[in-house]
């Protein structure tokens, strides 16, 4: 019921700390890197308390054509990806896909205003490096928590200079995306990675400036959400199903951990595929996913499982109809 992902040996070649909670990792496939374009990334293969998952991280910058670069944030309260990519080492080995991109840069647009949070800059960093090579007109804004948060910034800084405009939350500093999306020409396109509360933001002040929507390009971390992570239940009556999600694991892994078949794809809260009915809620829904408007989060009748999750119980319907499959 997923799509169909070809599975690659590969080595941790080496690592290194770019800020105290942001690690680097070169990664080096076995049979050797393919080309990539800005905005790819990887799909990888972990242990998380000893169960299998995948998860998906940006490559960072120009392709390297010895490895593939990533840079995972460090998620004490995550979903436990984070710290199992930590405590991998050199010469450990993994499984990764190819890249893939979901989130491709146009080199057609008349301009570009590129918007970062947090570790939402790793893909960005080879679109920036990309744009200045080429001389467009192109702006980065990006935020982070602490200035020491503040990933790859020099690197940013090389490709556009003065460019880059950086803002650090903790000396309320932010982003004025109102201010920012007025100074684009007509045509010009948006590029933001980040936590789902700036692209709702970032949404909502694209739509009240009359752009279209698809020069508005997005790409999301389904880790980030307005309540910390925790354990949740969730009933299916018609598979009579009914589990403890816990807080380090998606609701979409809990599901098929019990046996239960589902529809997914990107895992990331952006294709709309795992979507679920909620048929009773009892407590709030964390939307985290960017397929959903803002009108269906409201509503309170659907959730994207892959990313979303839930402070209280829910009871949901399936789609899976086993009924449905044909005879053999």
């Amino acid at each position: 019921m997923r799509s169909t992902l070809t599975w690659l040996d590969a080595v941790i070649e080496s690592h290194r700390d770019v800020t105290p909670t942001v690690r680097e990792f070169c990664i080096k496939p076995a049979e050797g890197v393919q080309p990539h374009d800005p905005g790819s990334h990887l799909q990888l293969q972990l242990l998380v308390n000893g169960r299998p998952v995948t998860r998906s991280y940006s490559l960072v910058g120009s392709p390297d054509p010895y490895c593939y670069r990533i840079a995972v944030k460090r998620l004490d309260d995550g979903r436990g990806g984070s710290l199992a990519m930590w405590q991998l080492a050199a010469g450990d080995r993994l499984q990764v896909t190819a890249p893939q991109n979901h989130f491709s840069l146009d080199l057609n647009a008349p301009a570009y205003l590129l918007v970062a949070g947090g570790i939402g800059i790793t893909p960005l960093v080879a679109m920036a490096q990309t744009l200045g090579q080429r001389g467009a007109a192109v702006r980065l804004r990006y935020a982070a928590r602490r200035s020491a948060e503040l990933a790859f910034l020099p690197l940013l800084q090389a490709a556009l200079g003065d460019g880059v405009q950086s803002f650090v939350v903790e000396r309320g500093e932010q982003i004025d995306l109102a201010r920012e999306i007025d100074a684009l020409p007509h045509g010009a396109q948006m590029y933001i990675c980040g936590p789902v509360p700036l692209l709702d933001a970032a949404r909502r002040a694209w739509a009240d400036a009359g752009r279209p929507l698809a020069d508005l390009r997005f790409e999301t971390f389904g880790s980030s959400g307005r309540f910390a992570p925790q354990a949740f239940r969730v009933q299916i009556p018609r598979h009579q199903m009914d589990i403890m999600v816990p807080a380090d694991c998606s609701l979409l892994d809990a599901l098929e951990l019990a046996g239960l078949q589902t529809i997914s794809n990107c895992r990331r809260g952006e294709c709309g595929l795992c979507t679920m009915e909620v048929l009773a809620l009892n407590g709030i829904l964390d939307h985290r996913d960017v397929f959903l408007s803002d009108r269906e989060k409201q509503s309170q009748q659907r959730l994207c499982v892959c990313v979303s999750r839930v402070v209280g119980d829910i009871t949901l319907e399936s789609a899976y109809r086993p009924e449905a499959l044909p005879a053999r």
